[in-house]
Parts: structure tokens; C-alpha cells; sequence
């Protein structure tokens, strides 16, 4: 019987430590910068162990997207212009917008449930969403699902 997989996504801050240095790991090698896990592992302060437990785990968000489609529900201060300044970050990362649906804002808030495609050409799709964390207005950004 296959073992079921369930899968989340989670801000770095909340991985831990050996994780993410499976995932530099695996950015050595990937990028030729490393010949062989031994030296990698080595690079980043892991055992080879620890990197053959963990590497097909964990992948930062951004691999394997390409091609794929987000979605996410992004709540907002009702403000001019503010739905604008989403969708230009948005388009500045390259990405796709497939769907917009903007709740009416009720007491002064709006929630906003995009659907952006990730294309070859799209940027770090965790950055692009950071980058919109940090709009002033914008209270979170929830990523749904990723199909």
C-alpha cells in the first residue's frame, strides 16, 4: 500500500535548520559548484545521513512551480489604488494573473482571491509574495493551493 503524502507550506523562519541545509545542499550539487554529496554535505555543515533522509522532502517553494498555478486569498485596507499596486508586484515577477475576485470591503477590508500562473520567465514566487506581505494595506497573503 503507497504511503500517502501530505504536504505544507511554510515560511523559512519555521523549517528547521537541517532542512534548509539539505536544501543548500542540493543547490551545490544541482549548480556543479559540488561533485558529490560527501562534499556538499560537508560544505554546509550536515552529515551525508541527514542529506539522504531528508533531500527528497524538501524543495524550496519557488522548484517546481513553473508552469503551475497559485492561489491565494490576500486580505487589504480598502484604499485607492492598493488592488493596483498587488497586481503591478504581481506583474513585475513575470507571473500570470489567471483570476481576480475582490470581496466588497466590509468595516474598511476587502479580501482579494487571486489565481497567478507560474511561468518559466516568473521570478522567486516566495520573494513576489513577500514583496507583497510587506505592501503597506495589506494585512496577510495566504497561498491556498498550488496546483
Amino acid at each position: 500500500m503507497a504511503e500517502e503524502s501530505t504536504y505544507y507550506v511554510l515560511k523559512e523562519k519555521a523549517v528547521p535548520e537541517v532542512l534548509l541545509k539539505v536544501v543548500k545542499a542540493k543547490r551545490l550539487i544541482d549548480s556543479g559548484k559540488c561533485q558529490s554529496v560527501a562534499e556538499a554535505t560537508e560544505a554546509v555543515g550536515i552529515s551525508r545521513s541527514s542529506f539522504y533522509k531528508y533531500k527528497e522532502d524538501i524543495f524550496p517553494f519557488h522548484d517546481n512551480a513553473k508552469g503551475k498555478t497559485i492561489n491565494m486569498v490576500i486580505q487589504l485596507e480598502d484604499e485607492p489604488g492598493l488592488l493596483s499596486v498587488v497586481l503591478k508586484n504581481v506583474a513585475d515577477f513575470a507571473a500570470n494573473i489567471l483570476t481576480i475576485h475582490q470581496s466588497i470591503p466590509i468595516n474598511g477590508i476587502a479580501s482579494l482571491t487571486l489565481s497567478v500562473e507560474v511561468l518559466p520567465e516568473t521570478g522567486d514566487v516566495s520573494k513576489m509574495i513577500s514583496n507583497m506581505e510587506s505592501i503597506s494595506g495589506i494585512h496577510y497573503v495566504q497561498i491556498l493551493s498550488r496546483e
